[in-house]
């Protein structure tokens, strides 16, 4: 039996039944996966290399009891597998109904805590369902086991390969796609020879700085005032819905930023704060600036991703200049903004609050996360993936979308995930707060819309409609 790392335990007692703590994930394919080679990858790659993909939860009682990881001698993966049918017309909004029923939906804690669906009637191919508890590990690092998943075509299958030797001068996205690709115990790629990332990741040592740095993040975080009342806020239910948008060229967004010195995450963040202001103006809410969540990774992306997994993120305040009309100045205030918050250690410090309340007594943990929770309006989530089309089981990934669970009051995440040249925003939402999660897409995408128009008045950018 394994004791469960503070982090994760905080994780764990977050869940209530109006915010359950799981990430969950779509993958859609033009083509029906094979079903058997599907289960020996996951077997193979998943939960022979990843060993909280067999374990169970254990919570002994007692006021100062520690959960922990124990093996399931009842392991049986095909109880973790599954089938789903995507209702007629098997298009996009079914797809979408189908994972919010699902997103809805308690994972079994008699059990390892995850489990993936194959899902027909999709289309012309088929769809693949994920759901994962967030207590075995972040976002980030669930997004890289996913990928270790997947080959770079039908054919491949994954041998081990040996590490090149790196010099001062090799790039930094080298370095970490070649720390994907050591995955547990120096076996194969998840992204291999010619992948990029699209990010620009925030680095750890940019985040872990002392002194009077740290001393002035810790007082912003004390002194932080909630968040206005929305449209986005109020009592949480238990049906959430799921959203995402067409695939948006992620050249043309590369090139916004470029035009108007932004990186890539500006410009998507500063399209996401006039999505909210139009969304609040039509629902006839009050126009207010929001205040976002940002995870940032705190783990080494040129390091293996460990076979125990675990959570190791921290958060940064974003608040968004949601009131600005004007796409170019928001862009700009967006911009001073995030670069600030860039040199702050904010993330840092919110993770080692989340380790100490971690084994907290519960009523304190629950005190910590509401007060933590007030501070803020959504979670907002951006994870490269790869450059390049990838296969997974012999059958090519045509898109992914990806959410990550909000915590305490938050009822609306948005997430970003970029793939093959495509960038595909999603969001979930409670249903009984923001009933129309397609409003909010459609609102993003009229954004980028304005901002490629304020960006070159001369050319046009064909977003999807």
């Amino acid at each position: 039996m394994e004791r469960m790392a503070s982090v994760d335990a905080a994780w764990l007692r977050m869940e209530e039944p109006t915010n359950l703590m799981m990430i969950t994930a779509v993958l859609w394919f033009d083509e029906h996966p094979d079903w058997e080679r599907l289960k020996e990858v996951l077997r193979e790659r998943l939960v022979e290399r990843f060993p909280r993909f067999r374990q169970r939860l254990v919570v002994p009682e007692g006021l100062l009891a520690v959960p922990c990881w124990e093996e399931d001698p009842a392991f049986d993966l095909e109880a973790h597998l599954g089938h789903a049918v995507v209702p007629p017309p098997g298009d996009r909004d079914a797809l979408e109904q189908l994972v919010s029923q699902w997103m809805s939906t308690p994972l079994e804690r008699s059990r390892p805590l995850w489990q993936f669906h194959l899902v027909d009637g999709f289309g012309q191919g088929g769809a693949l369902l994920v759901r994962i508890h967030h207590t075995i590990a972040d976002g980030i690092a669930l997004a890289r086991v996913l990928l270790s998943l997947m080959d770079e075509s039908a054919e491949e299958h994954f041998t081990p390969e040996p590490q090149p030797l790196e010099s001062p001068s090799t790039p930094g996205w080298v370095k970490l796609l070649r720390g994907a690709r050591a995955v547990a115990s120096g076996t194969r790629a998840v992204w291999k020879r010619g992948a990029e990332l699209i990010a620009e990741p925030i680095q750890v040592g940019d985040l872990v700085r002392g002194g009077a740095r740290g001393a002035a993040a810790l007082s912003r975080l004390a002194l932080m005032p909630s968040d206005p009342p929305s449209v986005f806020r109020g009592e949480l239910g238990t049906v959430k819905r799921a959203a995402w948008s067409d695939p948006i060229p992620l050249e043309e967004v590369k090139a916004m930023g470029r035009a108007m010195e932004s990186t890539l995450n500006d410009v998507l963040l500063a399209a996401l704060a006039g999505a909210l202001r139009r969304y609040q103006e039509e629902r006839g809410g009050t126009v207010e600036d929001l205040r976002a969540f940002i995870p940032v990774n705190l783990r080494p992306m040129d390091e293996p991703i460990p076979r125990e997994l675990g959570n190791r993120f921290g958060l940064l305040f974003l608040d968004l200049p949601v009131r600005e009309v004007e796409p170019r100045r928001r862009l700009r205030l967006l911009k001073q903004r995030m670069d600030e918050l860039k040199r702050s250690p904010e993330a840092a410090l919110t993770f080692g609050m989340l380790g100490m309340v971690g084994f907290a007594p519960l009523a304190v943990e629950r005190a910590a996360v509401e007060v933590l929770a007030s501070k803020g309006t959504l979670l907002m989530t951006n994870v490269p993936g790869p450059r390049h089309p990838m296969y997974l089981a012999g059958t090519k990934l045509a898109g992914l979308m990806f959410w990550v669970p909000q915590s305490g009051k938050v009822g609306l995440g948005v997430s970003i995930f970029s793939y093959a040249g495509k960038v595909t925003v999603g969001v979930s939402v409670d249903a009984g707060l923001v009933p129309d999660p397609h409003r909010l897409v459609i609102d993003f995408q009229d954004e980028l819309r304005a901002l490629a128009s304020a960006a070159s008045a001369s050319a046009t950018s064909s977003f999807p409609g």
